[in-house]
């Protein structure tokens, strides 16, 4: 699909990478962005195109709000996630798996579902959900994050399958760290979060149904038909 011309909507857009999207989107020619956060007035709205909205993903009366309110959408960018340094096996391991499902797994899915018949009556257009290298790979500390992802990456992939008979696309989106505030105390290399919303955008245009934002999600995709022992540190 075409970005110019496009009416966007992206979670989680007042920081980080959902700010480079809306900014990318923005500078593409999109003719309008839902930019949904749980607080609206933190939505950067200098540009008349961005429409700020309140969206919590793990809420499904705000989700569908949402859906009525932007039903001239054509583009869905899941985007909003959490991430606690929880060990599936610390005191909070249960917990912290819960509450990072809920908005890394189920949230996506909550706004797919409730988008799907604006996206088929604007023309099928695409969705796009964040993921992550930890969809694949797991380190102790983030064990409960890398379980919520590659959740997330499975009800990705079943969502390309359920949504392909009317015509929308579905694209995966794997990066490392982020130069962003969720990985400000992470040492080591950082791709910029422009240069992935570039990449994603290349991807809605170009039909891709998954983006490998960088080095280590490349080298970790090749790895996973080698031995298991590879995907945990």
């Amino acid at each position: 699909m075409n970005v110019e011309g496009s009416t966007a909507l992206v979670t989680g857009a007042n920081r980080g990478l959902g700010k480079a999207i809306v900014d990318e989107l923005l500078r593409r020619g999109a003719t309008k962005v839902y930019a949904g956060a749980r607080d609206p007035g933190t939505i950067d709205a200098r540009d008349a195109r961005v429409v700020p909205v309140r969206l919590d993903v793990t809420d499904g009366g705000s989700v569908y709000a949402a859906a009525a309110l932007a039903s001239d959408v054509d583009l869905l960018v899941n985007n909003a996630g959490i991430a606690d340094n929880t060990s599936l096996f610390g005191p909070d391991g249960v917990e912290s798996l819960r509450r990072q499902l809920e908005t890394n797994t189920l949230g996506p899915l909550h706004t797919t579902r409730a988008f799907a018949p604006v996206l088929e009556a604007n023309g099928g257009g695409a969705v796009v959900n964040i993921l992550s290298v930890l969809s694949w790979v797991t380190v102790p500390a983030l064990s409960a994050y890398s379980a919520s992802k590659a959740a997330a990456w499975s009800v990705t992939n079943a969502t390309r399958g359920e949504l392909r008979a009317q015509g929308t696309q579905v694209v995966g989106v794997h990066v490392g760290y982020l130069d962003t505030d969720m990985a400000a105390q992470v040492d080591g290399p950082k791709t910029d979060p422009a240069d992935l919303a570039g990449q994603v955008l290349d991807a809605v245009e170009s039909g891709t149904d998954e983006v490998l934002g960088d080095d280590l999600s490349r080298g970790v995709k090749a790895a996973l038909s080698g031995e298991v022992a590879q995907l945990s540190a």
